[in-house]
């Protein structure tokens, strides 16, 4: 008996109309996130704590059935199904974030959402075409913790020096974490063991393991460079609402 590839047309395929459009979708809500974050930082507390509270529910009603489903024994595998890829853990952070306002969590969020989040949304690691529940699953995790990560800070939960720090190291502990996971499993939790079956930024830094060391280097450069502007703009206000030194007339 022969067997039948899986057609192209079964399988998500990148820079398609579909990527496009949902890449279109990303931007939209960031746009979105950003008004409203803007208009509920004018309002009330009370009333900006029931929508972050909402949007937390709402996203835990959405993921959670999706990431349960991946851990029945019809869907299992070791090497997809557990939720510790950093994709996995953002939406996770989004909602403990979004429920506390939490700083730490908030400026951990918009690190790994404006780039490591935002990166799969560019370049996805999927196979399962729409409307598989692992293509929701992907999706719905990746743009909502864009969009969260999006909304905190247009509520003032800004990164600073220490924030950068903290994220630093608690992403260096998640790395460690997951090469010992993946050395005693053999999966590839994170990419570290081997890059994506499919085209990514990592093919442009070299071999193993030399992608892995430029890659961190690299997002700890990036995210200082994103830290730089909110730390200048907070020192530019800080300034400009300190109170003038008088002299006394003589």
């Amino acid at each position: 008996m022969t067997m039948i590839a899986p057609l192209a047309a079964d399988r998500f395929q990148a820079f398609s109309t579909q990527h496009l459009g949902l890449m279109a979708l990303a931007l939209l809500g960031c746009v979105a996130a950003g008004f409203l974050g803007r208009r509920l930082a004018r309002g009330d507390r009370t009333t900006e704590q029931q929508v972050r509270r909402g949007l937390c529910v709402a996203l835990l009603l959405f993921t959670i059935p999706l990431q349960v489903l991946q851990l029945l024994p019809g869907d299992f595998d070791l090497g997809t199904s557990l939720p510790m890829q950093v994709c996995d853990l953002s939406w996770m952070l989004a909602a403990f974030a979004l429920w506390t306002r939490d700083r730490a969590a908030s400026v951990l969020l918009y690190y790994w959402a404006s780039t490591l989040v935002t990166q799969a949304i560019v370049t996805p690691s999927l196979q399962q075409a729409f409307p598989d529940p692992r293509w929701w699953m992907f999706w719905g995790m990746h743009l909502a913790s864009v969009w969260a990560a999006v909304l905190l800070v247009s509520l003032g939960e800004r990164p600073t020096w220490r924030g950068y720090r903290v994220a630093v190291a608690a992403t260096l502990v998640w790395v460690v974490a997951m090469m010992s996971f993946n050395a005693a499993t053999g999966t590839n939790y994170g990419y570290f063991n081997r890059k994506p079956s499919v085209s990514s930024p990592l093919d442009l830094l070299g071999p193993w393991p030399t992608y892995v060391i430029i890659e961190i280097v690299v997002i700890a450069a990036v995210w200082a460079l994103l830290t730089l502007p909110w730390v200048l703009s907070g020192s530019s206000r800080s300034q400009a609402d300190a109170p003038r030194a008088t002299t006394g007339s003589r």
